[in-house]
């Protein structure tokens, strides 16, 4: 009996042994593997999250329309230039009918931190909300492009 208790504790002391952990190579390996792995998939990820942006400013100027559909609704036209979008929020002087506030919190600034510009009219004769993108100029492509609403 004494023997095979010998043997077995001889037994766990060898596969311990060599079973002592990863050598330096096979973590320079696997950290060369995931070194190409985020190479190749890091840069589709940012650009999914750069679009994001874009259409995180389309969602949020269509919110701003639709409530400033409910500002003509009940005042019975849009807020002027000089107005502007904090016509949502606060009663103009003007404004027989109005019954806001007609957004929770605010107004909203832009997913880059600028305010959303309005003009009516617009550049196209009818209301407009406008985002200028990313670099806060008029133009560009990409995240630089202008989002604006579709009136």
């Amino acid at each position: 009996m004494a023997f095979h208790h010998a043997c077995s504790v001889r037994s766990i002391a060898s596969s311990r042994r060599h079973a002592r952990g990863f050598t330096l190579i096979e973590l320079l390996v696997v950290l060369a593997i995931l070194t190409l792995l985020a190479g190749l998939v890091g840069p589709r990820v940012l650009g999914q999250l750069g679009g994001a942006k874009s259409k995180t400013a389309g969602v949020q100027i269509a919110d701003l329309d639709k409530s400033l559909e409910l500002f003509k609704l009940d005042v019975g036209r849009y807020p002027t230039s000089q107005e502007g979008l904090q016509a949502l929020v606060a009663k103009p002087g003007n404004a027989n009918g109005w019954n806001g506030p007609y957004l929770k919190g605010g107004v909203p600034n832009d997913p880059w931190g600028n305010p959303y510009r309005y003009a009516n009219p617009g550049s196209n004769g009818a209301m407009e909300i406008l985002s200028l993108g990313a670099d806060n100029a008029p133009g560009g492509e990409g995240e630089n492009a202008d989002v604006r609403n579709t009136q």
